[in-house]
């Protein structure tokens, strides 16, 4: 009897450990074909950025060499003068004054905006009020926000005429309006970046400095700066990619004019050399492809800076 017994029980448990586990191999199955396509579509998305970048690259070179092959590639980049209306004498399409003029607005509104932008990103991240970070936070939020035509509109009606009666200038449009502009521009992609980077630091960096007998300040400038260093660069280089890339702000207070690069001089950036040609210039004229030679020139430029820019971190990292 007690045999009979012991032997249903072995059976019934047998029976209950070999449950058919088809459900479960169902489930598994169905998660692994969700995660492939979660992955496909995480490739597709990849694949469209490198090809939207390969597209407009692509698109510049075909259509900006054929006016650089027409007019020169020396002619073009070192020429002095960009006159392609003049029917008198003969058109000219030289653009080195754009050139000169975005690398010198470009670098004084870096020179400007880093070291406020830094300061602001140590104060924000290392040292502000929680209630005051918040505040500050939310302003540069509301800065980044701001469109451009918006900023463009208020340099020319409040900065241009300050810069004319301060300087005693025929007109306030100029070189300086332009940095300053800049510089307004890309202290929130400077500060929100830089913040972020300062942020990630470990507090045991900090700690070790000041148990060494550093004070906040020298702990903040040496330890912390230091090493968010990547994120740092990282800022820098969206605030070049920002002040570059302006265009419709510039075009407003610079005055717009194919000169020569000075600070209290009318100017023309290479953006706004192009947006200023595109309502002039017929359709397939040579004009219109020198204006996608300019593109492509800014296309080239920007990335000659990414990259300078990313050999000299990577150079710092392996130091």
């Amino acid at each position: 009897m007690d045999s009979d017994v012991i032997l249903t029980a072995v059976n019934a448990a047998e029976s209950v450990t070999n449950v058919p586990r088809k459900p479960e191999r169902s489930s598994y199955r169905a998660r692994k074909t969700m995660e492939g396509a979660i992955h496909l579509i995480f490739l597709l998305c990849g694949i469209v950025a490198v090809a939207f970048v390969l597209f407009i690259s692509i698109y510049l070179i075909l259509s900006g060499l054929p006016a650089i092959r027409q007019i020169g590639l020396f002619q073009f980049l070192l020429g002095k003068v960009w006159d392609p209306t003049n029917t008198t004498t003969g058109a000219q399409y030289g653009i080195l004054p754009f050139i000169l003029t975005s690398v010198y607005g470009t670098a004084g509104a870096i020179v400007i905006g880093v070291p406020v932008g830094l300061l602001t990103a140590v104060f924000l991240a290392k040292v502000a009020p929680p209630k005051l970070a918040a505040v500050i936070r939310t302003a540069v939020q509301l800065l980044a926000g701001i469109p451009s035509v918006v900023y463009g509109l208020v340099g020319m009606i409040v900065l241009v005429p300050a810069i004319r009666r301060a300087f005693g200038l025929g007109s306030g449009a100029c070189l300086l309006a332009a940095i300053l502009v800049l510089t307004v521009m890309v202290l929130p992609s400077i500060i929100n970046v830089a913040e972020t980077a300062l942020q990630a630091v470990p507090r045991e960096y900090e700690e070790a400095s000041l148990a060494l007998g550093a004070t906040e300040t020298e702990t903040y400038f040496r330890v912390s700066l230091p090493a968010a260093r990547s994120g740092v660069a990282a800022a820098v280089v969206l605030g070049v990619g920002r002040a570059i890339g302006e265009a419709m702000a510039i075009i407003m207070v610079a005055g717009n004019v194919a000169n020569m690069p000075g600070l209290f001089t009318s100017v023309r950036f290479l953006t706004t050399g192009i947006i200023s040609g595109m309502s002039d210039a017929a359709v397939g004229s040579l004009y219109q492809q020198a204006l996608f030679s300019i593109g492509l020139v800014l296309f080239l430029f920007i990335m000659l800076i990414n990259v300078l820019l990313n050999v000299c971190i990577k150079r710092r990292k392996e130091d």
